[in-house]
């Protein structure tokens, strides 16, 4: 194995053990490493990471914003600066050639969230019966109700839920967990699917050893997070909706309507896991209901209470 693949594998073990990524977060990581080893392959040669100048992280950044958005950009630097703050760690480098590296001109995309009409339109197409239906449901009013990320719900465990409390242990980012609560409905749908549909699920397993993962697909093995999109795809379907969902719509909802209907952003923050308070602002920029409800209530010819002419006729 050449160094560069040493060291890129013990990062990534590094990101899976102690930082306890997901395989999907950790294979981000891999590709955007990948990509920037592979760029300076094809444009002058590659000789290590520990070789890096200034002038290939130049070349570098300049191809990105030659063919990528701003938020891409801003991804893969922080991927290579994390990656050589490992380093440093390990004493393979002395330096990091992308500690400066600062984007100007970011646009960050608004997250996309639902309105409480289009929530209730997703639960009404996950309704049913079946065993399915009710994991559906289920996992549904989880995302919605806690705002936890795929990553997180497809490795919740039973023994994580505590329903005498009503709260949830997510075992999140960097190793830091957290209890959030869920509602009496949640908490019905969540009793509904264990005692009814998943006994039945789990006993279509082939393997004999049992699991103790929460949401479980139609074969009885633990649903991964490509395994959550199909089924909300599926859902999405049942619905009048348009719109195409993602997994991290849900979490947006549950950010979105606890900071329309009052909570304080820190609280928000410590709910969602955000290691940064910044990451949760950018909530405070999507409520568009909230805005066009406060736009009618002190804009005056929203109101009718200052139309133009209504004073001063003389003047």
């Amino acid at each position: 194995m050449s160094q560069t693949q040493d060291w890129v594998t013990q990062y990534l073990d590094y990101l899976r053990g102690v930082r306890r990524y997901s395989e999907h977060t950790v294979a981000a990581y891999d590709r955007d490493l990948h990509t920037f080893v592979q760029y300076l392959t094809d444009n002058g040669g590659f000789n290590g990471f520990d070789q890096i100048a200034q002038i290939d992280v130049d070349v570098y950044l300049s191809h990105l914003g030659d063919h990528y958005r701003p938020r891409t950009i801003e991804r893969r630097i922080s991927s290579l600066r994390s990656f050589y703050r490992f380093l440093i760690r390990e004493h393979y480098v002395a330096d990091n050639p992308f500690a400066d590296v600062r984007l100007t001109n970011r646009h960050h995309q608004l997250p996309k969230f639902f309105y409480p009409k289009e929530v209730a339109a997703l639960f009404q197409g996950a309704a049913g019966n079946t065993p399915l239906d009710q994991r559906n449901v289920a996992l549904l009013a989880v995302l919605y109700a806690t705002g936890m990320r795929v990553s997180e719900l497809t490795d919740l465990t039973l023994g994580q839920l505590d329903f005498s409390l009503g709260v949830v242990l997510i075992h999140g980012k960097g190793q830091k967990d957290r209890y959030v609560p869920f509602d009496q409905e949640t908490k019905q749908h969540l009793q509904t699917y264990l005692t009814k549909a998943r006994p039945e699920l789990l006993a279509k397993r082939k393997a004999a050893a049992t699991t103790d993962k929460v949401f479980l697909n139609d074969r009885g093995a633990p649903v991964t997070s490509r395994g959550v999109e199909y089924i909300l795809d599926q859902v999405i379907q049942k619905t009048s909706l348009t719109a195409k969902i993602h997994p991290h719509m849900l979490r947006h909802t549950f950010a979105t309507e606890m900071l329309n209907n009052g909570a304080d952003l820190r609280s928000v923050q410590e709910l969602l896991g955000h290691a940064s308070l910044s990451t949760t602002q950018i909530y405070t920029h999507v409520t568009m209901a909230h805005l066009q409800d406060q736009y009618r209530k002190f804009f005056p010819r929203a109101t009718g209470t200052d139309q133009p002419g209504s004073h001063d006729k003389g003047v």
